[in-house]
């Protein structure tokens, strides 16, 4: 099947781990596009099944590509969470090693399958203290990371994450300014942002607008405070039209419909459910309405 010009003004994925992890990818890519979504954001985690696909086969990268293309859909974003295991501001030499390696390999599975935006996770450390050391040994590997990615084309963007390193927007931004590098960029989660400023509307909105020209993607995550998982779209405490109009403003065009599957859940009505939401706020907005 081939791919038909989209008439929206921007594109709206889904997150793989929103489908049954009990799916293939060539499944997980012909339920997104069943249920209209533009594309699928493949997903890099810790798990040692997500992280040996940093190894796989060229073989597997080819039947993944002609299944996005029989799907009738594209892969157009990767999730990179697998640094929240293995840093790369880690105060341990071996932890942060791995992260790099992890990083290189992200980037070159990338550039494989035709990804154009590997979402980071803004953390120095996770699962160890952030200290002055994992932050500045974080900065050093970051822009070795950067380095790498210009090599391929393939461009690095913040996640805004649920710790106070970097949970906004302006935070991921002193990173980017000081790289100074079309391959680093910022992918913000409103969900993220919206716990940040504790849901006030107009710091949330000048925040996003603060990363114009700068932001490549966004993750639309519903939260409620103090929780910033798992929660229904319209059930919790986050703006989408106010954070959509702001991410619009600052040139933002690609979206992507964050959440994850339930085990037990009807997941098909969830992924329809999420579509329906999120596209109508996006139509209205895109269009001017």
């Amino acid at each position: 099947m081939k791919h038909e010009r989209s008439r929206n003004q921007y594109s709206l994925g889904i997150y793989e781990k929103a489908m049954p992890p009990s799916l293939i990818l060539s499944e997980k890519l012909l339920a997104a596009a069943r249920h209209g979504y533009d594309f699928m954001e493949l997903s890099i985690d810790e798990s040692d099944e997500k992280l040996a696909r940093l190894e796989a086969s060229a073989q597997w990268k080819r039947e993944l590509v002609n299944a996005a293309q029989d799907a009738g859909i594209r892969i157009l974003t990767m999730c990179l969470s697998g640094h929240r295991k293995y840093p790369i501001g880690s105060a341990d030499p071996k932890t942060r090693a791995r992260g790099m390696e992890i990083m290189e390999g992200a980037i070159l599975l990338a550039a494989d399958l035709g990804i154009r935006i590997i979402q980071i996770a803004g953390y120095d450390a996770y699962y160890e203290p952030s200290t002055e050391t994992t932050q500045a040994l974080f900065a050093e590997n970051l822009a070795k990371s950067v380095a790498f990615a210009a090599r391929y084309g393939v461009c690095l963007a913040f996640e805004t994450m649920e710790t106070p390193f970097m949970n906004t927007v302006e935070k991921a931004l002193r990173f980017v300014r000081k790289i100074d590098s079309p391959f680093l960029q910022i992918y913000p989660d409103v969900g993220n942002v919206t716990n940040a400023f504790e849901g006030d509307i107009t710091h949330i909105s000048q925040d996003i607008l603060g990363g114009a020209g700068h932001l490549v993607a966004v993750h639309l995550k519903e939260t409620q405070p103090g929780i910033f998982r798992e929660i229904p779209y319209g059930q919790g405490h986050v703006n989408f039209d106010t954070c959509v109009e702001a991410a619009f403003s600052a040139g933002a065009r690609i979206f992507t419909s964050e959440f994850w599957y339930q085990k037990g859940a009807d997941w098909e009505l969830d992924i329809g459910r999420a579509h329906s939401f999120l596209r109508t706020k996006l139509d209205r907005i895109s269009s001017g309405e």
